[in-house]
C-alpha cells in the first residue's frame, strides 16, 4: 500500500494552482476540465512521479465548518517535508507568505505552519538527523 494521491479543499482552483505553483514551487501534473471545476494536481519538482496533491473545490456544504474549525484552532490540513525549515520560512516571507507559527523546535524536528491563501493552513517540517 503506498500514497497516491492526497488533497486540500481550496476556495479558487486558479488561485491555489498560482501559490502552489509560482509560491510554493510545485508542478501541475494534471489540469483536466470537469464541468466548472477542474481534475487539477501538483507534485514536488523533486519527485515528479511521486506522490499528488489534488486541488480539490470546496464546494462540498461540509468543507466550510471542517476548515473554519481547522483554521479557527490552528491546525494544518496538510505538512510538506522541507530540508531547513528556516530556509524555507525565509524564502517564503520574502514571497509574502503569511506565517502563524514561526520556525519551532519541537524536539525531533522543526516545524513551522503558513496560510496558503486558499482556505488552509499548511505545516513545513524537517525532521533532526
Amino acid at each position: 500500500m503506498r500514497i497516491e494521491l492526497t488533497g486540500v479543499f481550496v476556495h479558487d482552483q486558479a488561485q491555489a494552482l498560482a501559490f502552489y505553483t509560482d509560491v510554493l514551487g510545485f508542478q501541475t501534473r494534471h489540469d483536466i476540465p470537469l464541468g466548472q471545476d477542474r481534475w487539477l494536481t501538483v507534485v514536488s519538482p523533486e519527485d515528479p512521479d511521486g506522490p499528488e496533491l489534488l486541488l480539490e473545490p470546496s464546494h462540498h456544504p461540509a468543507v466550510k465548518p471542517y476548515r473554519d474549525a481547522l483554521m479557527a484552532d490552528g491546525i494544518p490540513l496538510a505538512q510538506f517535508a522541507v530540508d531547513d525549515v528556516d530556509t524555507e520560512h525565509q524564502r517564503l516571507t520574502e514571497a509574502g507568505v503569511t506565517f502563524t507559527v514561526p520556525p519551532t523546535d519541537v524536539g525531533e524536528a522543526w516545524i513551522a505552519v503558513f496560510d496558503d491563501t486558499c482556505g488552509n493552513l499548511i505545516q513545513i517540517i524537517s525532521v533532526k538527523p
